[in-house]
C-alpha cells in the first residue's frame, strides 16, 4: 500500500521506531539512520541484535552515519532530499543540531512530511526533560490504575511508548494522503504524555464528565470483568460488560441461578455497586472444578471468557495458530527471527508476507549510500555516460 515511499527514521528505542515499522509493515522502505555505535536499544539484551530490538525493527534498512562530523551530516542531508518521510524521536532542538530545522527542510523539499515525537512537545516547564515508558504513564495517569499506592511498583509491557508510536504512524499516513491531494508536505508533531492521555479518553471522560477520578477498579467494575482461579490453580476471564444476556447465561453455567433472585445483582447498576461480594461469590464456584471443564462448560453458553494466558500459552493456542499471528523471518547471519505479524489483512492476506529480519548495524551503508552517491552524480553536470 505504501510502495515507492521512502521513509528515513531517525529512532532509537520505541516510539520513533515503531512508527517507522509499520510504515514499512504497509511496504514504504524505511532507512534506519544509526550512530557507528547503533540505536541503544539494541543493546538491551547483551548483544547488538537482541529480542527488543528486533520487536520494533523488522522490514528496515540499516545505515550508519555519523552526525557527529560534517560529512556524516552532509550525508544525512543528501539522504532526507530523497525521502517521502522523516521521522524522529529525538528532545526539542536536537534536530536543529544536526542542520535539518524543519523551516529549512521545507524549503529544500516541499513535499518531505516531518515526524517530531517527543516526551513532552515543544512548549511548557518539561519540554527538555528526558522521556521513557514510565514516565509517560505517570504523568498521563496510566499508572495511577495499575500501581498501588501502598506498595508501589512498576510492572508490566509498555504503553506510553507504544501508543505514541501508533499516533504518529497514524499522523503521518493521514499526511501522506492529504499530499496526494495537495503536493505538500507536513510537519507532525507528537509527544508521548499527550498519547498516553488520548490512549485512555474514557478515564478523562469520567472525570470531566462525572467527576470519578478513577482507579485500578473503576473500569472492571462498571464493565463487570473478572479474573478467576480454577481447582487446578489455572486462571481465567470474563467479560460481562453491560449486556444481561452475558450475566443470566454465566450464572445459569455456574449453577447458580439464585443469583437471579438476588436484590443485590438484580441489575447491572447493583451489580456495579455490589462488585466485590459478586466476585468472590463467582470465584467460589470456579475453584470446583479445573478450567478446562469451565471452559467447555462456557463453549456452549455466549459469555465472553477467555483463558488467561501467558505469552508462551498464547502462542500456543488454537485461535492464534488459525489466525497464522507468528511470523518468521530470516537473516543471512542471525538465523531465524519469531515475532508477531502486523495485524492487519488487505483483501484478506497479510501485508509483506514475506517479512524481512531487522538489520544489522550498518547493514545496507552501502547499498544506500553508494546508490545516493551514484544518483547525485548521475544528476550534476555532465550527464552519465559523457565526458
Amino acid at each position: 500500500m505504501l510502495q515507492g515511499i521512502r521513509v528515513v527514521e531517525l529512532g532509537n528505542f520505541i516510539t520513533g521506531p515503531l512508527a517507522a515499522m509499520m510504515l514499512a509493515d504497509l511496504g514504504a522502505e524505511v532507512i534506519k539512520v544509526e550512530r557507528p555505535e547503533g540505536d541503544p536499544f539494541r543493546r538491551g539484551h547483551g548483544s547488538t541484535y537482541g529480542p527488543a530490538f528486533a520487536a520494533y525493527n523488522r522490514n528496515k534498512k540499516s545505515v550508519v552515519i555519523d552526525t557527529a562530523t560534517p560529512q556524516g551530516r552532509a550525508d544525512l542531508l543528501a539522504l532526507i532530499d530523497t525521502a517521502d518521510v522523516l521521522i524522529d524521536n529525538f528532545r526539542p532542538g536536537v534536530i536543529e543540531k544536526l542542520g535539518l530545522a524543519p523551516d529549512a527542510l521545507r524549503e529544500r523539499n516541499p513535499r518531505l512530511i516531518q515526524c517530531s515525537i517527543t516526551g513532552f512537545g515543544a512548549k511548557g516547564p518539561y519540554r527538555d526533560r528526558p522521556a521513557f515508558d514510565t514516565v509517560g504513564q505517570a504523568l498521563s495517569g496510566v499508572a495511577s490504575f495499575l500501581i498501588e499506592p501502598e506498595a508501589p511498583e512498576s510492572f508490566g509491557p509498555t504503553v506510553a511508548d507504544n501508543a505514541t508510536g501508533m499516533y504518529a504512524a497514524y499522523g503521518v499516513m493521514g499526511a501522506l494522503v492529504e499530499r496526494g491531494r495537495t503536493g505538500q508536505g507536513r510537519r507532525i508533531e507528537v509527544n508521548m504524555l499527550e498519547s498516553a492521555m488520548a490512549f485512555i479518553q474514557d478515564a478523562y471522560t469520567n472525570y470531566t464528565m462525572a467527576g470519578i477520578v478513577g482507579s485500578k477498579y473503576s473500569r472492571i467494575v462498571r464493565s463487570q470483568c473478572f479474573a478467576f482461579r480454577c481447582a487446578d490453580d489455572r486462571l481465567i476471564g470474563i467479560h460481562l460488560s453491560t449486556t444481561e444476556k452475558f450475566w443470566r447465561e454465566l450464572v445459569e453455567t455456574l449453577g447458580a441461578t439464585e443469583l437471579l433472585e438476588d436484590e443485590r445483582f438484580r441489575t447491572h447498576q447493583t451489580r456495579v455497586g455490589h462488585y466485590h461480594l459478586l466476585k468472590d461469590l463467582l470465584a467460589a464456584r470456579f475453584l470446583t472444578r479445573p478450567r478446562g471443564d469451565w471452559m467447555a462448560l462456557l463453549e456452549k453458553s455466549d459469555v465472553p471468557f477467555s483463558p488467561i494466558h501467558n505469552v508462551r500459552e498464547a502462542l500456543e493456542d488454537p485461535q492464534v495458530l488459525a489466525l497464522g499471528v507468528a511470523v518468521d523471518m530470516h537473516h543471512p547471519q542471525m538465523g531465524k527471527v519469531t515475532s508477531v505479524a502486523c495485524p492487519l489483512l488487505i483483501d484478506g492476506a497479510r501485508p509483506l508476507e514475506q517479512m524481512q529480519a531487522p538489520p544489522m548495524i550498518g547493514e545496507h551503508t552501502q547499498e544506500v549510500m553508494g546508490a545516493l552517491a551514484l544518483r547525485n552524480a548521475c544528476s550534476s553536470p555532465p550527464p552519465c555516460g559523457e565526458g
